[in-house]
């Protein structure tokens, strides 16, 4: 078995055990939820911050990794309008389709990176993250206050929630602790080291258990373009952006799997809470999960 492949298997049957458990109602009552909740604003953060805090990366990577996620950024966002002109969908259902293209699952993106590129791509993979994380959200509630939303969207409390996003201040912290070099106290590492550990496995199995897989049926041409913009196309976008500013390593590595990730469970809160179509956005996010389980070696393969 390919090591990208046997690196990549653990991700996938996580994410699947989460959804059986799901299915069998295990351990029972609304665990699942306040799992997802106990991996959202404890562990990941608990994770980021000792990860991160302990890497030592080049001021440079800051900068490189910036200007080409938003370089990507740009050219998906340009690609969604040519197709919108193209197929002329609804407000709500260009705004799932839209979502489902362009962001992605911070959860199985950073067990990815862990388990493929050591602690170095989990780091680089943290830091990516952080900074495509506020971007992403903006853009998204540009887009909705644009195409989808019959009232004004408020930007205050948009902007609030990415300012207290979990990922991101923990992300912050760990990159300020590795920055002035501080160290972990052998008693703090022993507090936030199981912590990090269980991050990941229970965030996958979070993923799988938010699955709704009664959302695929009568799959349509809005899944079908989101899907391949997001499988497909936009981790080849990401490799030649990559490779026309001169940027190589693991760097690129890290933001080529971003990029061929499913899109994020929490597009489909956004749709229905800002009028989007949340079925659609639902199949999408359940489709390009179990698709990715085939594509991401495809496309790891072909492009690293």
């Amino acid at each position: 078995m390919p090591v990208m492949v046997q690196a990549l298997v653990p991700v996938f049957v996580l994410i699947m055990l989460g959804h059986v458990f799901r299915r069998w109602n295990f351990p029972g009552g609304d665990f699942w939820p306040q799992a997802e909740r106990f991996t959202y604003y404890v562990l990941f953060p608990a994770m980021l911050v000792f990860k991160l805090g302990q890497a030592r990366l080049p001021a440079s990577a800051y900068g490189d990794i910036a200007l080409l996620i938003v370089a990507m950024l740009v050219a998906m966002t340009l690609v969604l309008v040519v197709a919108q002109r193209i197929w002329r969908w609804s407000g709500p259902v260009f705004s799932s389709v839209f979502q489902g293209a362009i962001r992605f699952n911070s959860y199985v993106g950073l067990a990815a990176g862990g388990m493929l590129l050591g602690d170095e791509g989990l780091s680089l993979t943290a830091i990516a993250v952080a900074i495509m994380v506020p971007l992403l959200n903006l853009l998204c509630i540009l887009m909705f206050s644009l195409v989808a939303s019959h009232e004004p969207v408020r930007v205050k409390p948009v902007l609030k929630a990415i300012a207290t996003n979990p990922l991101i201040v923990g992300s912050v912290i760990g990159v300020v602790w590795s920055f002035f070099e501080i160290g972990f106290h052998p008693l703090f590492a022993a507090i936030l080291k199981p912590l990090s550990d269980l991050a990941l496995p229970m965030g996958l199995m979070c993923v799988g258990a938010g699955l709704q897989l009664k959302a695929l049926r009568g799959a349509s041409m809005p899944f079908l373009v989101s899907t391949v913009l997001k499988l497909l196309a936009f981790p080849l976008m990401a490799a030649g952006l990559a490779l026309l500013l001169g940027l190589d390593g693991v760097l690129v590595q890290v933001v080529v799997l971003l990029a061929a990730l499913p899109t994020a469970t929490s597009a489909y809160i956004l749709a229905r809470q800002l009028g989007g179509d949340a079925p659609l956005m639902a199949g999408i996010i359940s489709g390009q999960t179990l698709l990715a389980i085939a594509s991401i070696p495809l496309m790891l393969s072909l492009l690293w």
